[in-house]
């Protein structure tokens, strides 16, 4: 009954918590039997059971539970072979939506060669646009798992195609982490390239993308600053901030300008 695999599947990550703290007793219990299962649950039959098998997956990634080996062996090929051009459109629509959740937990080395060409592949998907707007609202995290060589070299481009792509939420979503984008590429590329393609999205033909731009104004101006001078520092979340003065944190004063979220990396795209 998929009831019961999705249930087995919500109660994996304590199990596997367990295991961890119990690792003496139990030194190999968490990949010879677990593993296995969650692998085999994200292709599952049943839509629920296998989201169920993905939430797992993210939380026994967040928390370190995964070795590399099973990432890189077992996990990538899964979701490789789940987005390919002729899978199963809800397949493919599922498993670029776990690569890009995953991006950030992965060790560099592992996104970039092993999940980086795929997801180029997908930014171009003719087929599905539903594929190319989860690559375009995750564009930013992309870039900066995978850091400032590989975005200059492979996922400009890519960005520079959505940015113009035919649908409009795209090139909102595009507008939406130019922030991110930005930050993870050298002076010379902000200034040269992605300031003409931010202009044409501020001179977008639909009001939402030139709404977005306007709002991401302000953020991608700041990547342009020197962070030690202008105060403004990118947080984990990927969140751009303003650093408190020493005079606003000595003092008891609450100011919310002090430290304040201009611009969320992952905004949600409508």
């Amino acid at each position: 009954e998929p009831t019961v695999r999705t249930e087995l599947m919500e109660q994996i990550p304590p199990i596997a918590i367990f295991l961890q703290e119990s690792r003496p007793k139990f030194p190999t219990a968490f990949f010879e039997y677990l593993m296995p299962i969650v692998v085999r649950y994200l292709t599952d039959v049943n839509n629920q059971v296998r989201k169920a098998g993905q939430e797992a997956l993210l939380i026994l990634l967040e928390q370190d539970l995964v070795a590399q080996s099973d990432i890189e062996n077992k996990v990538c090929p899964i979701l490789l072979d789940l987005s390919a051009p002729d899978s199963d459109d809800e397949y493919k629509v599922e498993a670029v939506n776990i690569i890009c959740k995953m991006a950030s937990m992965l060790s560099r080395t592992t996104v970039e060669h092993l999940l980086l060409p795929r997801f180029c592949e997908l930014c171009s998907d003719g087929k599905l646009f539903q594929v190319r707007k989860i690559c375009a609202a995750n564009f930013g995290d992309i870039c900066n798992a995978v850091g400032q060589e590989a975005t200059e070299r492979l996922l400009i481009p890519k960005f520079f195609e959505l940015c113009s792509d035919s649908v409009w939420g795209m090139r909102k979503a595009c507008a939406e982490c130019f922030m991110a984008v930005s930050y993870t590429t050298s002076p010379e590329v902000r200034r040269s390239k992605l300031s003409p393609l931010f202009i044409s999205l501020i001179s977008d033909t639909c009001r939402w993308v030139r709404q977005a731009a306007f709002q991401s104004l302000g953020p991608f101006i700041s990547t342009f600053a020197n962070p030690s001078s202008a105060g403004l520092y990118i947080r984990e979340d990927g969140t751009l901030s303003i650093r408190p003065s020493a005079q606003d944190v000595n003092s008891n004063s609450c100011q919310p300008s002090n430290n304040i979220t201009l611009m969320s990396s992952n905004a949600n795209t409508a």
